[in-house]
């Protein structure tokens, strides 16, 4: 009996069909590997035209001046102040000291121009000490041939430095079409901050011209 039961089970077709299921993980798997490489490839494409844009757009700095270089450090301090106001003084302005040999906490537009001066890679002085006193910086620039008098008549350029005597200090950052003369200066009014001045420099002795 047994070995007629292994006969039937043995006449009954086998079962080829073996379920062929889709693997939905497969093809999603395909799917998102091809997603993936034109992800990339736009990535890439990306990348590329961010990258060209960025070189089209900046301006090498092979091209720029000492003073337009020390214009770009003293733009991006606007708006820092003294901590408290009218203290001379805050751990920021302490950065700006250390651009000047020795000096101590006091009124801070040189130091500032100093440090401005010595990122850009042109330091004040002979031998790239700074200064602490708008006088000492004006009389290196005329000792050395930087100096511009405003009697002159000659406009200063972006990036030159102007003074006010022995009194203040700034950088120009423009002249405009009516000649007024835009500036970035240190401890005005306790802070860096833009001024306008008339064609005179409301009275600028002078300019220094960083190179």
């Amino acid at each position: 009996m047994a070995r007629i039961a292994e006969l039937r089970q043995g006449l009954v077709p086998p079962s080829t069909a073996v379920p062929t299921t889709t693997s939905t993980s497969g093809t999603d798997a395909s799917q998102f590997a091809s997603l993936l490489q034109d992800q990339a490839a736009g990535g890439a494409t990306t990348g590329a035209t961010a990258t060209a844009a960025t070189a089209a757009t900046a301006t090498p700095a092979a091209d720029q001046t000492a003073g337009q270089k020390a214009l770009a450090f003293a733009q991006q301090e606007i708006g820092q102040t003294e901590q408290p106001p009218g203290s001379n003084n805050s751990p920021r302005i302490a950065e700006y000291r250390t651009a000047t040999a020795g000096s101590g906490i006091g009124p801070w537009c040189n130091y500032f121009v100093s440090w401005a001066a010595k990122n850009a890679g042109a330091p004040l002085g002979e031998a790239g000490q700074g200064f602490g006193a708008v006088s000492a910086t004006a009389a290196w620039a005329q000792r050395t041939g930087r100096w511009n008098p405003a009697a002159s008549g000659q406009p200063p350029q972006a990036g030159d430095l102007i003074v006010w005597g022995g009194q203040h200090i700034g950088i120009v950052e423009s002249v405009d079409a009516e000649g007024k003369i835009h500036t970035i200066e240190g401890n005005s009014s306790n802070m860096v901050t833009r001024r306008t001045h008339d064609a005179s420099g409301d009275g600028a002795t002078g300019y220094v011209r960083l190179g």
